[in-house]
């Protein structure tokens, strides 16, 4: 007789898809892309980016297994004119995926806050590396993903220039 096992809650992952710019003629593209990833329920609204002309902006939830984060990563990267980032988070904290054509792929491990953790292995591989205390701050830097936060914040802050409105209960 087999045993019946249900799949555990920790092997459902649920993630964040933020793609900043990505040329008109892509979108479709991209919308397969995600589907066939995370299944048909991921919702893909696009709206156009005011940064870069022609280029449109989205962002998508999704509920998936793990290791979706970094799959979803490893497809759009391979079209080289996006900006985006992917968040897969699980009970314990998740992993970051951030790209530019101008730096390639940022790959990041997160804990429950969403802040980016180094483990030993970078450390070490930092502090080997380094001959004086700037080429120690840069490799550090480096390892967190500074460059692509810096390269991201521009995307991640426009539209937000028009001022909330409150209204009178």
């Amino acid at each position: 007789m087999q045993r019946l096992v249900t799949p555990s809650a920790q092997l459902s992952v649920r993630g964040l898809l933020t793609i900043h710019s990505a040329p008109s003629a892509l979108r479709r593209h991209i919308d397969w892309a995600i589907q066939n990833i995370v299944g048909a329920d991921a919702q893909v609204n696009w709206q156009p980016q005011s940064l870069i002309v022609g280029t449109f902006k989205t962002k998508c939830q999704w509920r998936g297994r793990g290791g979706s984060g970094a799959e979803i990563a490893s497809t759009l990267r391979s079209w080289h004119y996006l900006n985006f980032e992917v968040l897969e988070e699980n009970g314990n904290g998740g992993e970051l995926f951030r790209f530019t054509p101008e730096l390639g792929l940022h790959r990041a491990v997160t804990d429950l806050s969403g802040a980016v953790l180094l483990n030993e292995f970078a450390i070490n591989n930092v502090m080997q590396k380094a001959f004086d205390e700037d080429s120690i701050r840069q490799g550090l830097l480096q390892a967190m993903g500074t460059a692509w936060d810096i390269e991201l914040e521009r995307f991640r802050s426009a539209g937000m220039g028009e001022p909330a409105r409150l209204h009178a209960i």
